[in-house]
Formats: structure tokens, sequence, C-alpha cells
């Protein structure tokens, strides 16, 4: 599907799946709860566990992260370009929903240049809750084709190359440092 497709999907609270560093992501509007029940419903992933939010700029996620709690040099860290992804658990702001945040007070968000994430978050206006593009105990999709195959041929996908990151990224405690997943 073309961009404008993608992104007005978005916009409908639909979820779609889009090219991220090193597989596809299954996305939706963060601000909209019944975007996030159908990824979740999709995913059969627990709400508990929390979403990770994604977006070219930091802009996309201030109305998400306690920038406040955040000193100079973690804020560089969260902002900092690094070879392999990473994700950073930081602190949400009071009012971001548990649909979001899961148990926690705290929500996993990624600053990422690639070049889909860009043109659908500067299309919808808002960043992109990003989940793998997988069916439970199945590999994480790497192409569009995998995605049809896993989702059905209608699942609205965005056909743009994956970047050249090996593995997922890597999820860490931006305050603690704590590895949470590997990259």
């Amino acid at each position: 599907m073309m961009l404008q497709q993608i992104a007005d999907y978005l916009l409908q609270d639909q979820v779609v799946a889009y090219p991220t560093e090193a597989v596809f992501g299954l996305g939706c509007n963060p601000f909209s709860e019944s975007a996030v029940k159908k990824l979740l419903d999709l995913k059969q992933r627990p709400m508990e566990k929390g979403l990770i939010l994604i977006a070219p700029t930091l802009d996309f996620l201030f109305p998400f992260v306690d920038i406040d709690k955040l000193d100079e040099s973690r804020l560089a860290r969260l902002k900092a370009h690094n070879e392999n992804p990473i994700t950073w658990v930081v602190p949400a702001k009071s009012n971001v929903p548990a649909f979001l945040t899961g148990k926690f007070n705290r929500i996993a968000v990624r600053l990422t240049d690639h070049p889909a994430v860009l043109a659908l978050c500067e299309a919808t206006g808002f960043a992109l809750t990003s989940t793998s593009a997988n069916l439970t105990g199945a590999p994480p999709c790497r192409t569009a084709a995998e995605v049809r195959s896993q989702f059905g041929e209608n699942f609205p996908v965005l056909d743009w190359a994956v970047g050249k990151a090996q593995n997922p990224s890597e999820i860490r405690d931006l305050i603690t440092n704590q590895l949470f997943r590997q990259g």
C-alpha cells in the first residue's frame, strides 16, 4: 500500500504494519484506546506489559515522556543516534494511560531515523506504537510478504524495506541503565 493509505488507516484508528530498523512493526495511534486494544488483541499481548512508542524526533514523544525527570546527560543519551537501535524506558507523564504503560509508571520510547517512521509520523502528526509484526510464537516479519502471510493478504502494510539492523532494538532503562532485552 502507499504511504497515504497507511497514514489514513492510522488516522482511522486501525492497526498497520510498517518497516523499522530490523523488522516490521505493528503500529497504531497511541492516543486511541480502541486502536491500541485492536493491536493488543491482534498480538494476543497482555495490556500489563506496556508498549513501545517510536518517532523520528522527541517532539512526537513529548505528550508521553516526563522530560522534567530527565537531567541533561540522560536527555542527551535519549536523543543520541546509536549504531544499533535502543529503546529507552523513561518516566511517563502522569496522564499517560495504562493501555500504553501497562502496569508501570514508565514508558518505552525509541527515536529512529527510519524513513517509513518519519513519513508516517509526519503524515499523521503522532508517534507510533511499535511491537514486532508476528503472531505469537512466530519469528518477527522482515518483509511485507511475511506480514501478509501471517496477518492476511488484505492487512494494511507499508511495503518499504526494513533498515540494516540485524536484531530488534535493545531495551534499556534510561535512569538505571538496566538491560531488559539484548539488541
